[in-house]
């Protein structure tokens, strides 16, 4: 894994699923601050080592109490597409809004951030795998959100000359995951099999998804936080596609589950396929995932 050391660190959303997995990794060797609301991040996932501060990424005064920065790892936002589609001006505020204030603050600070975009800004997919330079069709505000993110990103690259990059996630699992509508079917699925539950699959399963290990993702975030290659987004996955129905299957042998698979209404505006393409991450941030689907499933269940 890329090192990153010496180093005043501020992670938003940090509290939360990634950004706390991002914290864990870099406190013993950099001088970590977490910013996060607690809305849906849990105090105890910070780092004892780490200084948190409970604020808004909206607020600027928030952002000042992290003091002088040298890189910022930008997770706060708001992750489910079922409470964008409720109320997608709430979800703009926080997502979009809230990332300018961070690249705002980064501006002053002349820090080198790293922002969470995500596969969502693809849409439904003509072509797999997905390249980062195919067609964006978001079917959902967060979709929409998270394209604005990844563009307003590089554009502060472009306009300021600041070292930032996006980082497109796909379907990231791993520890601390809740089992809400944003972590899908990793998180379901494993809650059903372990509590003898049907493990209950929308339409015929037969949809794909790319699965990335949390530990993956921390390693992308690092590489692209020790980069010359600025400027740019990269998608984050492992460019190997599985479905959903596989990996029900999986989860129910790696967790010595009997329980049944049943099949429930398919979801209105699911996607059918989606797989990244990690080329470019490859070649210019050096990424390579390294936890496969029945390891990573396997550790997380035992």
């Amino acid at each position: 894994m890329v090192e990153l050391t010496g180093q005043r660190v501020l992670v938003t959303g940090g509290a939360g699923f990634i950004g706390s997995h991002i914290a864990d990794v870099l406190v013993a060797d950099n001088d970590v601050v977490v910013l996060d609301d607690l809305s849906s991040g849990e105090r105890e996932n910070v780092p004892e080592e780490a200084t948190l501060i409970e604020g808004d990424v909206r607020n600027l005064a928030d952002l000042a109490q992290a003091g002088d920065v040298d890189v910022i790892f930008h997770e706060a936002a708001v992750v489910s597409v079922a409470k964008s589609v409720e109320n997608p001006a709430g979800c703009h505020d926080v997502t979009t809004d809230g990332t300018i204030r961070v690249l705002e603050f980064a501006r002053q600070q002349d820090a080198r951030i790293v922002t969470a975009s995500s596969a969502a800004i693809y849409g439904d997919p003509e072509t797999l795998p997905v390249g980062e330079d195919v067609p964006m069709r978001p079917s959902s505000p967060y979709g929409v959100d998270k394209l604005t993110v990844d563009h307003y990103t590089r554009l502060y690259a472009d306009l300021y000359d600041l070292p930032t990059v996006a980082l497109r996630y796909f379907n990231v699992y791993g520890p601390r995951q809740s089992a809400g509508d944003y972590s899908g079917a990793v998180s379901v699925f494993r809650r059903q099999a372990q509590q003898g539950e049907p493990l209950t699959v929308h339409g015929d399963g037969s949809q794909t998804r790319d699965f990335v290990h949390v530990e993956d993702v921390v390693r992308a975030n690092l590489a692209a936080a020790t980069t010359d290659a600025v400027g740019e987004a990269y998608n984050v996955g492992t460019g190997a596609e599985t479905s959903v129905l596989e990996l029900a299957e999986t989860i129910r042998s790696v967790a010595g589950s009997e329980s049944d698979i049943v099949h429930e209404d398919p979801r209105d505006g699911d996607i059918e396929r989606s797989v990244a393409d990690i080329s470019k991450a490859r070649g210019r941030l050096g990424y390579e995932p390294s936890v496969d689907l029945e390891t990573g499933l396997g550790t997380l269940i035992r």
